[in-house]
């Protein structure tokens, strides 16, 4: 008998390990002393991570956000003792989908730093999560900027290693606040095989940076606009990857890269409008962006929206499109956003 009862749980365990393990965390009503299930959610993020990051064996693991406001008072790294392979992955998520029938604005969690700077990987700066393992995953989030006076840089996802491949960023939105709570950029990631869609981007300062080593990364279905610096920089290299269907508008500049630039990879079905630069490249000299007037660059199937806005706050709750193109503005990219099921 003890013999059999020693065998199950190896089985037990066996079997849990090839599939998801999900830990649920609640703002509000959560415990940071509970096991993170459904019924006893943590209360932190960061006792979540600090739970998952230890757990060997194999399966994927999620972490599974409860609606209400997360408060980083420290950088949070993604570093999972369990080896992420081809197959698993360390997912970020929120408790309701943005293609849910119900879904509204309100649902969905609520990232917000008030840390002080927290990294001094090539200058000082705030990082609020730090991706330190290939194969991770951000669903359904929506991240604001840091209000620390200290702070002048703050970038809400980072990944340092360009070596870690397959960071993935969808349905999130960034919204950041200028003049309070500012995004420098809203993903600053080296690495291959990126993969960032469907999600929104609004006043960040800049919102996508892309440098080292970012062969393969893929940009599709976002919305980009009021980026005070750039909505891209990619690094100076020339690397392969998918840029589609994304709605880019109102930015100071479009992409800044290297003074040299030349993609071989083409821009496909996006609408680009409006942006005060076109492509141009950082000058240490004039410190400031500088256009490139005849870049190589390729782009194909431009689609023109004219008269291009968003929907903004006008009620006192957030309508379902909060932050997306306005409705008026039919093309066959205006469903670009968080959402991937068609709206009403």
């Amino acid at each position: 008998m003890k013999l059999n009862r020693i065998l199950f749980i190896i089985f037990v365990t066996t079997l849990s390990n090839l599939y998801s393990q999900h830990y649920y965390v609640d703002p509000i009503n959560g415990n940071d002393l509970n096991n993170g299930s459904l019924e006893k959610p943590f209360k932190s993020i960061d006792s979540a991570v600090a739970v998952t990051n230890e757990i060997t064996g194999t399966g994927s693991i999620e972490i599974i956000l409860l609606p209400g406001i997360y408060t980083l008072k420290e950088k949070i790294i993604l570093n999972p003792a369990r080896v992420m392979n081809d197959t698993t992955e360390y997912v970020i998520s929120a408790f309701h989908s943005p293609d849910d029938i119900d879904w509204l604005p309100n649902k969905m969690p609520i990232i917000q730093s008030i840390s002080n700077n927290n990294s001094q990987t090539q200058f000082e700066h705030a990082t609020g999560f730090l991706v330190a393992s290939k194969n991770v995953r951000f669903k359904g989030l929506k991240f604001l900027g840091n209000s620390n006076p200290s702070v002048k840089y703050y970038y809400p996802i980072s990944k340092e290693n360009p070596s870690l491949e397959n960071l993935v960023v969808e349905h999130c939105m960034f919204i950041g606040a200028k003049e309070s709570a500012p995004i420098q950029g809203a993903i600053w990631a080296h690495g291959p095989s990126s993969k960032i869609k469907h999600n929104v981007f609004f006043q960040c300062r800049n919102a996508i940076l892309l440098f080292q080593n970012v062969e393969g990364f893929e940009i599709t279905n976002n919305i980009i606009s009021e980026s005070y610096e750039s909505a891209f920089w990619f690094g100076p290299t020339d690397p392969t990857f998918t840029f589609q269907n994304n709605i880019v508008f109102d930015n100071n500049a479009f992409i800044v890269g290297n003074k040299n630039l030349k993609y071989t990879s083409t821009f496909d079905n996006n609408t680009i409008e409006n942006n005060s630069i076109l492509i141009g490249y950082w000058s240490r000299e004039n410190q400031g962006i500088i256009e490139i007037k005849k870049p190589e660059v390729t782009f194909r199937n431009k689609i023109k929206m004219s008269n291009l806005s968003l929907n903004t706050n006008q009620n006192v709750t957030l309508e379902k499109n909060h932050l997306h193109v306005n409705a008026k503005q039919k093309t066959s990219i205006s469903d670009a956003g968080i959402f991937i099921k068609k709206r009403n």
